[in-house]
């Protein structure tokens, strides 16, 4: 596996590439242009400039998340045709600089939803929380107004440009179903992923966060038998998936190790994070170790092994600790201990394999 580390640039992230690249064996960032909203075709100057900051430090920018997907093609409005050649040429620019992989997602209006940044655990440490029972009875604009005044960083998924509509947004969105919205997605990656192809880019589509509806809104990929339909929608390599563990593992209903098997030849991209799923459905980010989530972290980095996976993967969300002020759930030092615990499983299954190896050479 090759191991990177989500950069949100210079001036919007409380961590710095110096300290990226002191983490071992982290190889690469995972960028955005955060200040360019969706939809916008992305210039080429600013792709330039972090290409330029992330080499100074020996850092590669092979996988870009995400290119936003405009709303008017998540709507299928006949306006989509001309978001969708700005994201074409956003592709053909970024495969200029070497980008291999795009990791993008199709989730209505917001992207992932919690609804505490910050609740405290039993150790004094804080983390991305989400109650259940709380956002049915929510109204949409609290819970903006609380994300927007907890972090003074750009988060994305809030970009201020889309909730400034969100009036708007949601009476669009009044009697979209979820087959329209697999329509629209279809129609959108029989666009986009030639091109992709072309420039040997795979398009990774990031599962709900979490996966399944909020506030009415339809949401489709959720689950292994959705990831089925999606791969069918347009079959290439360039069709590909990020699977996210802490997304999928909140609902306990999903098999990840059971995914990594199935979709190993198009799976580039790799989140690993771990959660505790409560009974009552809510479920906190915890650290990556296996024991203190409801995820078989331990299992999936063994399956990741099993396959031979040698696509990116990256530390997601962690807890914040030692009194660390950042960006919620993305701190250096948890991300940092998770990238370790990650390794020490994967160095793990790389000596049981040798040893098995050495044995079966014994033998014969």
């Amino acid at each position: 596996m090759r191991m990177t580390f989500r950069w949100f640039g210079k001036g919007n992230d409380t961590v710095s590439l110096s300290q990226i690249k002191q983490i071992p064996g982290v190889e690469g960032i995972v960028w955005s242009l955060h200040d360019v909203p969706a939809g916008e075709e992305w210039p080429m100057e600013k792709i330039k400039a972090v290409q330029e900051q992330a080499s100074e430090y020996g850092l590669h920018l092979d996988v870009v998340e995400s290119v936003n997907v405009h709303e008017d093609i998540k709507l299928g409005l006949a306006s989509r045709d001309h978001y969708i050649e700005n994201y074409i040429k956003t592709i053909e620019k970024l495969a200029s600089v070497g980008v291999k992989v795009i990791c993008y997602n199709f989730m209505p209006i917001f992207d992932w939803l919690r609804t505490d940044l910050f609740k405290e655990m039993e150790d004094g440490s804080n983390a991305l929380f989400f109650e259940k029972s709380r956002i049915h009875g929510m109204d949409p604009f609290e819970l903006v107004e609380s994300i927007n005044k907890n972090s003074e960083l750009t988060m994305p998924g809030w970009e201020p440009e889309r909730l400034s509509h969100l009036t708007s947004l949601f009476e669009a969105y009044q009697g979209v179903t979820e087959e329209n919205l697999w329509d629209h997605l279809e129609y959108f990656l029989q666009k986009v992923v030639p091109v992709a192809e072309k420039h040997d880019i795979q398009m990774a589509i990031h599962p709900d966060d979490p996966p399944w509806s909020v506030f009415g809104l339809p949401r489709i990929i959720t689950c292994q038998d959705n990831l089925r339909r999606l791969l069918r929608l347009y079959d290439s390599p360039s069709n590909a998936i990020t699977l996210c563990s802490g997304s999928f593992g909140a609902n306990p209903d999903n098999d990840i190790v059971a995914m990594i098997h199935e979709f190993k030849d198009r799976i580039p991209f790799a989140h690993i994070r771990n959660v505790r799923v409560y009974e009552n459905g809510d479920f906190i980010e915890t650290s990556h170790r296996t024991q203190d989530g409801t995820v078989d972290i331990a299992g999936i980095v063994k399956a990741y092994h099993n396959i031979g996976f040698t696509g990116y993967v990256r530390p997601d969300h962690g807890r914040h600790i030692w009194g660390e002020q950042c960006r919620p759930g993305y701190g250096l030092y948890d991300r940092a201990l998770g990238i370790m615990h990650l390794w020490g499983l994967w160095d793990a299954y790389e000596r049981v394999a040798q040893a098995a190896k050495s044995a079966k050479e014994a033998m014969v």
